[in-house]
């Protein structure tokens, strides 16, 4: 099969495509004729390599432990494992997986969910790892409620998209902070406000928020604390900042030595893949609340220049490779 593969990290120059063999399906696993695989800012972290705690976290200290790039996929089921009881060959799903970008994807049962009959597999292909960062910065880390005023900082990217019209179906009232050109896609998706942060500075005082979402920007605490009210929540998700060791997590370190001694709760997100919230996920889809945003395709053999796009910053929405 095809798929885009490197031996060692760098930029986009170690990836290449290359004929390799088939995953070997396992007892609980299920393999995927993958259909379209999204493209999110791990992917340029693994090729990579940086921050270098991607290599001490167990990805591989001096290569890739595993060759295949991409993670988020949508497809059609092709053969499971013998203790595989949710699935069955032909079956649509998504989730996500090691080594999607490739024809072919294999995971544990549990890393799948039926696809929403009312999403295509490209649009299916983009949720899972944004949208599971999204729902648990809102739901979970932020603990928003109905009425609640929401700052999302980064609006316009890929978790901020899926985070804008989750906090919009719990109720609040969003604001998303984006670049000019991004101001009305982010009105498009249901935020009440949106602020050209190279006009307007969210933290100028002129309005406080009960609940911050900063999807990987690199502003100061003492920044956007000044925008939060008195017991506001501050959810600091990623980070591109930082030096080579540890990039923009150096700023979720500080938040949360911060916190125990502030009235504001400072937190950090590390999204975890959890099936219950997945299913939550589809649920929020199937019902109209949530739609992905999708900026481009690329096809399998322009992945590297799908990755470049995404890290160069300028995609609304998400990027999604069709295979």
């Amino acid at each position: 099969m095809k798929a885009i593969v490197q031996d060692t990290y760098g930029s986009i120059e170690v990836l290449k495509i290359e004929d390799v063999d088939k995953p070997v399906v396992g007892d609980g696993d299920v393999l995927v004729r993958v259909h379209a695989a999204g493209v999110d800012p791990g992917v340029w972290h693994l090729m990579a390599g940086l921050p270098y705690m991607v290599r001490i976290m167990g990805f591989g200290l001096r290569k890739p432990k595993v060759r295949v790039r991409g993670w988020d996929v949508g497809g059609r089921v092709e053969a499971v494992g013998k203790d595989v009881t949710q699935f069955q060959p032909g079956d649509e799903v998504f989730g996500a997986c090691d080594g999607s970008f490739a024809e072919y994807a294999c995971g544990p049962e549990d890393k799948f969910m039926p696809k929403p009959a009312n999403l295509s597999f490209e649009q299916a292909a983009a949720v899972t790892v944004s949208g599971l960062t999204a729902l648990q910065g809102i739901r979970d880390a932020g603990k928003v409620e109905h009425g609640q005023k929401v700052l999302i900082i980064g609006a316009a990217g890929g978790v901020g998209t899926f985070a804008v019209q989750i906090a919009k179906a719990f109720g609040a009232e969003v604001t998303g902070v984006c670049s000019t050109t991004k101001t009305d896609l982010v009105r498009s998706i249901g935020a009440d406000h949106a602020i050209d942060y190279t006009r307007e500075d969210f933290a100028n005082g002129r309005q406080h928020y009960d609940v911050i979402l900063d999807t990987a920007g690199n502003r100061s605490l003492s920044h956007l604390r000044r925008a939060l009210t008195p017991r506001g929540t501050l959810v600091i998700i990623g980070g591109e900042a930082g030096g080579r060791w540890f990039g923009g997590t150096e700023r979720n370190l500080r938040a949360l030595m911060l916190s125990p001694f502030v009235r504001q709760k400072l937190r950090s997100l590390f999204a975890k893949g959890r099936k219950e919230d997945l299913q939550s996920l589809k649920e929020l889809v199937e019902a109209g609340k949530v739609t992905p945003v999708i900026d481009r395709t690329y096809p399998l053999s322009e992945a590297p220049e799908a990755i470049r796009y995404l890290e160069e910053g300028h995609a609304r929405g998400k990027v999604v490779i069709i295979v």
